[in-house]
Formats: C-alpha cells, sequence, structure tokens
C-alpha cells in the first residue's frame, strides 16, 4: 500500500473534532485503502478492535435496503460509553443513507468517517442537514511525488515522469507497470466502466451509452481548451451523433459530479472577478484520457502538462482559475488565504519567441503575486524580472 500521508495528516488533524469526516473521490483514487491506513493508525495510538466499526457498502454480504437497517445494525454494535470510531465507505449506495449518517452524528462517543465516489454525497439533503458539521477531505489519484515513492528511487527520474504523464496517477497501477504494462488497459477499463455505470448512467437514468462516450472522449481530448456546451453540441450533430444543449449540460454535470473532470472558472486578473464565458476541463487522471484516446491521447503533450499542474495546484489546497489578462491568458491562477500565485506551463521556452509570449501575459498583471513559469526544459532556475522558471518536475517534487 503506498502511504498516502497528506491524506492521512488530514484525517489525523480532525479526529475526534466534533465533525464528520467525509472523504470523496474518483473511484479508484485510494479512499478506501486511506481508511485502512488510518484505522491502522488508530491501533497503533492504543483505540481497541471492538471501538472500530468498518463497514464497506460496497460489499454485497452488506446489503442495506434501508438507512434505518443501516443505523441499527451499527447501533447494535455499540456496547459501550468508550469512543466509537465508525467507518462508512461508499454510503451513498444506501437509500436515504443522509438520515442514518444524521442519527450517529448526534452521539456522543461517535467520531464518524463516511467516504463517497459521487458530489451527489455532498448535496441536497445531506448538505442541508449536516451544515457546518462536516469536513470534506477532497481526494485526487497520486501525485508524481507518491508515484515516484512507489519506484525504486534508482529509476530515471525523466523517463518515470513521462511514464506518470501516459499511464496516470491510479493507485492500482502501481503493481500492473512493475510486472506486466499489458493488464493495464484491462485496469484502466474497469475503472471506467464502473465510473460510467455506477455513478453516471445508473444514477443520472441515462441510457445513451454511445452520446455518452462520445461527449467524454470530446471533453478528454479537449483538454486545457476553451469549451462550450454549444460547442460540443455542434461538433457531435456534425458528426452524425443526434443531441442538443440540454442533453450535454445534463450528461457534463454528471461526468463532474461523479470527479471524472474538473471545470475551471475564467478569472480577469485586473478586475479581480470571475467571467462567465466559455471553460476549460481537466481530466481527473491523464491514464483514463490515455486509455479512451488510444494513440490519439499523446498529441497533445503541452494540455497533459497543464492538466498534471492543475492537479497538483488543487492538491496543495488551492482554488484554480483560468486567468485573463486584456486579450492574453495565464495558465492558472491560484488562490488561498495567503493571497493569489500565478502559473504558466509550457513544454519547452528554448525557443525565444516562445518565452516572449509565455512571460507576455504574467508581465502584464500588474500586481506583484508570485508569478512561475513551469517547463521541461532541463535548465537551472531563472528570474525574469521577478518571473521564476522552474523545471516542473522539480516543482512538483517541492516539499
Amino acid at each position: 500500500m503506498i502511504e498516502r500521508e497528506e491524506y492521512l495528516n488530514e484525517l489525523m488533524s480532525f479526529k475526534d473534532q466534533d465533525l464528520i469526516k467525509v472523504v470523496t473521490g474518483i473511484r479508484r483514487c485510494g479512499k478506501s485503502t486511506l481508511l485502512k491506513m488510518y484505522i491502522k493508525k488508530l491501533k497503533e495510538m492504543g483505540i481497541k478492535e471492538e471501538q472500530i466499526i468498518d463497514i464497506n457498502l460496497e460489499d454485497p454480504d452488506l446489503n442495506f435496503e434501508s438507512y434505518k437497517e443501516l443505523y441499527d445494525f451499527i447501533k447494535e454494535k455499540i456496547k459501550t460509553k468508550k469512543k466509537y470510531y465508525i467507518f462508512l465507505d461508499e454510503v451513498q449506495n444506501v437509500p436515504n443513507f443522509q438520515k442514518a449518517v444524521d442519527g450517529l452524528y448526534i452521539k456522543k462517543n461517535i467520531d464518524l468517517y463516511i467516504t463517497g465516489s459521487n458530489a451527489y454525497l455532498l448535496s441536497g439533503e445531506l448538505a442541508t442537514l449536516l451544515s457546518g458539521r462536516y469536513v470534506e477531505i477532497k481526494m485526487l489519484p497520486l501525485s508524481f511525488k507518491e508515484f515516484k515513492k512507489a519506484f525504486n528511487e534508482k529509476n530515471d527520474i525523466n523517463r518515470l515522469f513521462l511514464e506518470y504523464m501516459k499511464f496516470g496517477g491510479m493507485p492500482g497501477n502501481i503493481n500492473i507497470i512493475k510486472k506486466d504494462l499489458n493488464n493495464l488497459d484491462k485496469y484502466l477499463d474497469g475503472i471506467f466502466s464502473t465510473v460510467i455505470y455506477k455513478d453516471i448512467m445508473m444514477r443520472n437514468n441515462i441510457n445513451d451509452k454511445i452520446l455518452l462516450e462520445n461527449i467524454i472522449k470530446f471533453i478528454f481530448d479537449n483538454i486545457g481548451s476553451s469549451l462550450s456546451v454549444k460547442k460540443i453540441s455542434d461538433t457531435l450533430v456534425s458528426k452524425g451523433i443526434s443531441t442538443n444543449n440540454h442533453t450535454v449540460l445534463n450528461y457534463i454535470n454528471a461526468f463532474l459530479e461523479s470527479y471524472l473532470f474538473y471545470k475551471v472558472d475564467r478569472f480577469d486578473v485586473k478586475g479581480k472577478n470571475l467571467l462567465v464565458r466559455d471553460y476549460k476541463y481537466y481530466a481527473v487522471d491523464t491514464g483514463l484520457r490515455s486509455y479512451l484516446l488510444g494513440k490519439k491521447a499523446d498529441s497533445d503533450m503541452g494540455h497533459i502538462l497543464e492538466n498534471i499542474v492543475y492537479l497538483e495546484l488543487l492538491r496543495r489546497g488551492y482554488k484554480v482559475y483560468v486567468g485573463r489578462v486584456d486579450d492574453l491568458e495565464i495558465d492558472f491562477v491560484a488562490e488561498n488565504r495567503d493571497g493569489l500565485k500565478y502559473y504558466q506551463v509550457s513544454l519547452s521556452v528554448r525557443d525565444k519567441k516562445v518565452l516572449e509570449r509565455e512571460l507576455r501575459s504574467l508581465e502584464k498583471t500588474g500586481d506583484h503575486y508570485p508569478k512561475y513559469l513551469l517547463t521541461l526544459d532541463m535548465d537551472l532556475e531563472a528570474d525574469y524580472n521577478g518571473i521564476i522558471k522552474k523545471n516542473v518536475v522539480d516543482w512538483l517534487l517541492e516539499k
């Protein structure tokens, strides 16, 4: 098991606090394994086995037809006034689960942890019931730092990064890459099929799998490019695929809820406000994209690199936008409590004209927030009037 140190530390920081710990993320990104690691830590701290109630709601042997059945099942296991640590994995599989969660939360001797693979988990009634009473831990596939840790440190770092770009960071990839790469597509197909069937089609009563897969492929093929619902709809119709704007929008919302994609808003750097216009989308994992697009996936290395930087900024706790300065674009505006940071991402800036182009938008911001140019160039760090150029692999491995 790959220790997900940042997520473990985050869980530990909320231990015994009067909050429900909600771990969300796409299927197979490591949520269940994270809970197992956390339970191991609890036992090492002296928590007894009988104080831990761990329920995987994907287990066919644990088929609760109602929230009351789940609630009663757990209640029977609470025998004393000691602290009990309750883990409900993929809790959205139980009808009206939010009522069981709310009922357990109000008990004083329960520390409650739940996971889910769909943003539906924190929408609607649960969000209303638990407003201000939960903390969300947003889990992503492996970072490059975690991916690197899983391999021998002697491995060539640049070759390893190219593998990460192509194969992605799903934790289950690691053993397959080490043993037999031929099985990787089969594994990724299993993840993709489960997300499509369980989290998108079943949950949203979608029947047209062909249309659904065409929209997904189109977005995967255009990560990092400006997209509108109309553009997607018109492109599909021009290829003879029957659809409309309303249907495309509904499908996209379902993809976002299942964490297959992330939608990025545009930010007016000078006006410091969000712009309502075409969005950009990034994939939760570049390996799923490679699997679905095949050889075509390798033709857009620049946007794949952008995708990796975007996910890393999310891991580091930033809200991330696409920046707009007059008629120029900044790849990412990253915001946290300390303010803003600007990031431009390019495969290479060895060409002087490319360097000038990438610096231009950063130079026009008119403020003094930190500015970075991330590239794959194997050069020493450089400073262009306060704009710091870094090798993206070095940046990804920073502490």
